[in-house]
């Protein structure tokens, strides 16, 4: 996974699936979710990310991975 974001214009992008082709993408409400042929999510796009998130969308990037929420 890789989480990119674009002061320049705004966008974050959380990208799951790696040089995968993107087939179709859908977007609600400033969010376009990107869609490889077998329906996986290839990436997830933020459009205005410090207005839909915080003013500094990687300023506190919490990297902390739960594998299984039942077990927290």
């Amino acid at each position: 996974m890789k989480i990119e974001y674009d002061s320049k214009h705004d966008l974050m992008n959380i990208e799951f699936l790696q040089g995968e082709p993107i087939v179709d993408s859908l977007e609600v409400n400033g969010v376009i979710i990107d869609h490889a042929k077998d329906g996986k999510i290839v990436s997830i796009e933020i459009l205005d990310a410090s207005e839909r998130t915080q003013k500094d969308p990687l300023g506190k990037l919490d990297l902390s991975v739960i594998r299984d929420a039942e077990a927290v």
